[in-house]
């Protein structure tokens, strides 16, 4: 089994996470102290609602700087949905907010030509990588979310909504995903696993 730190960010739905991670086989920590999220074996960084009020709580609980740290020595940090988000440079939410800078790319507003937010079941178009091993290209994942970043050299999956949006990315030991993979049924916990098992 292994061992996989949950950051418990109130800007999330940490609990609805860890229960999936469990069910996916991680053998779970859960904290918010960034001396323990430093020297995590693996990370996950949950997050819903603003990008803003995500990365103020991150910012006041020297969580950003731990989270960095981590990622230095190859740590692998998973973001989910809003935590997805918080991995880029910035975010045009609410006026321009500075995410953790760990990957290139800026957060930005779907565009308004379908309903936003996107709620609901869209298929992805996937490339070879570690999160999707053993998923078929078109697997259909359960997205919540006004923004999201375009397509970047370091996509790892692709979905359109107005427009093509990254799903999913990966450089190094950084990986995200915007959409809810604990919402996704099997699919999902698939992604997961292939996670916390690599």
């Amino acid at each position: 089994m292994s061992s996989v730190t949950l950051i418990d960010s109130p800007v999330s739905n940490a609990a609805n996470i860890a229960r999936a991670l469990r069910a996916a086989g991680a053998e779970l920590h859960v904290t918010s102290r960034p001396e323990e999220i430093a020297a995590a074996p693996k990370l996950v960084l949950p997050g819903v609602g603003s990008f803003r009020a995500a990365m103020e709580w991150l910012t006041t609980n020297r969580i950003d700087d731990a989270i960095r740290a981590a990622v230095a020595l190859g740590i692998p940090l998973l973001g989910i949905c809003v935590g997805h988000q918080a991995l880029f440079d910035s975010s045009d939410e609410m006026g321009s907010t500075p995410g953790l800078g760990l990957l290139r790319g800026v957060v930005r507003r779907l565009m308004p030509v379908l309903p936003v937010p996107q709620i609901g079941w869209n298929r992805i178009r996937i490339r070879p990588g570690v999160l999707f091993d053993g998923i078929p290209d078109r697997t259909s994942f359960y997205f919540v979310h006004s923004y999201a970043v375009g397509e970047s050299s370091d996509s790892v999956a692709m979905a359109d909504y107005g427009a093509p949006f990254t799903a999913a990315i990966q450089r190094d030991n950084v990986f995200g995903v915007q959409f809810h993979p604990e919402k996704s049924s099997t699919a999902g916990l698939r992604v997961l696993a292939n996670f916390v098992n690599s």
